[in-house]
This record gives C-alpha cells, sequence and structure tokens, in this order.
C-alpha cells in the first residue's frame, strides 16, 4: 500500500476547466466526450530488447493489450486517444503477433481511434487502424506526446513517478503529474520505467514543484503535493 502523507484522496483531475477520471490503470477518462486516454504504451519492448540481445520475457505486448482491454471495457469509450510512443520502435508494429493484432482490432471495434505519433514511432502506418495525428486539440484541450508546459495540455513521454517516504518506509508508483492547467501522464505499457517527479524536467514543465502527483496505489490514488515527495 502506497503510504499517504496527505489526507487528500481523489480520482479525478482537472485540466483547463475540464475534469477526467483518472484510472488506476493510468488511464484518463472524459465523461464529457466520452474519451479514453492512454499513454506510452511501449508494445514489443521485448521484442526490440531480444533483438539487442537481452532477454526478458517476451508478454508485454499481451499483457499490456489485456490491461487496456479492461479499461475499455469498464468505461465503453466512444474514442481512444493514445498518446505516443505507442510501439517501443519504428518496426515494432511489424513485430505483433497475428495474435495480438486481432486483440488490438477487437479494441478499436465500433469506437474512433487515434494514435498519436511519439518519439519512438514517428511514422506510424494507417494499416493499424484508426488515424494518426501529431496532436489533438478538442475544446481547450491539447492531446500531444512530449509535453510543453503550455495550458490545457495532456502529455505523456515522461513516465512520471512519485517516492514516498513515511515512517522509515519508502515507495515508489506511477503517477499522474498536473497542477489543474496541464497535466503528464504515467506510462501505460508493462515494461516502461519512470522519471522521478522531482526531476528538473517536471520543474520546467510546472515552474517549480507547485504541482500534484495523483499516485497509483494499489486500490486507490493518492493525491500527494509534488514538494512532499522525494
Amino acid at each position: 500500500m502506497v503510504p499517504d502523507p496527505l489526507p487528500i484522496t481523489d480520482c479525478s483531475v482537472a485540466i483547463a476547466g475540464a475534469t477526467f477520471v483518472a484510472d488506476l490503470s493510468g488511464a484518463l477518462y472524459w465523461e464529457d466526450e466520452r474519451l479514453l486516454v492512454v499513454s506510452d504504451l511501449h508494445l514489443e519492448k521485448g521484442s526490440s530488447y531480444a533483438m539487442r540481445g537481452v532477454l526478458l520475457p517476451p508478454y508485454d505486448t499481451v499483457a499490456t493489450l489485456g490491461r487496456l482491454g479492461e479499461v475499455i471495457v469498464r468505461f465503453d469509450p466512444r474514442c481512444v486517444i493514445a498518446l505516443g510512443d505507442s510501439f517501443h520502435d519504428r518496426d515494432a508494429h511489424h513485430r505483433l503477433s497475428d495474435a495480438n493484432r486481432d486483440i488490438l482490432t477487437a479494441l478499436q471495434a465500433r469506437r474512433d481511434w487515434i494514435w498519436i505519433a511519439g518519439n519512438h514511432d514517428s511514422e506510424l502506418p494507417c494499416s493499424l487502424g484508426g488515424s494518426v495525428a501529431a496532436e489533438v486539440l478538442i475544446g481547450d484541450v491539447a492531446f500531444r506526446h512530449e509535453p510543453t508546459g503550455a495550458c490545457g495540455e495532456i502529455a505523456g513521454h515522461l513516465h512520471p513517478k512519485a517516492r514516498v517516504s513515511r515512517r522509515g518506509r519508502s515507495i515508489e508508483r506511477r503517477c499522474f503529474a498536473g497542477d489543474g492547467m496541464r497535466v503528464v501522464m504515467p506510462a501505460f505499457g508493462a515494461y516502461t520505467g519512470g522519471l522521478n517527479i522531482r526531476d528538473a524536467a517536471f520543474a520546467r514543465l510546472f515552474g517549480g514543484a507547485a504541482f500534484t502527483a495523483h499516485v497509483l496505489g494499489d486500490n486507490r490514488l493518492h493525491a500527494i503535493a509534488a514538494a512532499r515527495c522525494c
């Protein structure tokens, strides 16, 4: 269980006046738009490492798609936006097994699907289903891969994690990093690492530590001031 140094817990995240449900899986859901957002799936990371002689269990893609399927069943979105680095490298989509390709096709059925191009997968083919975009703007909310710090922005790329210490215990978990005007999403992929939110990259985006880490605990999200993390 993530120790909670603050009494505040919340399962919602505000971005530029819009309210999103922050899910324990690491996804965001915008009920008004029936829109589900995930980031940094990094599909086929295991096979990418295997090509370089680093052997990892080859189950990351099926695990990630399985978790994504559970979230889609729970929210039944009209549209899904994948915020870039959905594939670990530019050739990863070619390495999808037939079974995993069928799973992806089933997830896309009867809904709009938008792939945002990332730095790992900047040239996504239309044959994956859905559409490909550099970024998407819905109302006052912009969806892109690399965060710029702009107001109304939902981005990924940095894989935020928060470390919390209390009573001699220290634990690190994935988190949403946000200040009400912008949010950086946690990586959704099974084999993705993370960057501590006290890194200078987050200070540049938020103008210091005046933002909140919505930490993914075992059974709920924990809203913890970034300044209280270590």
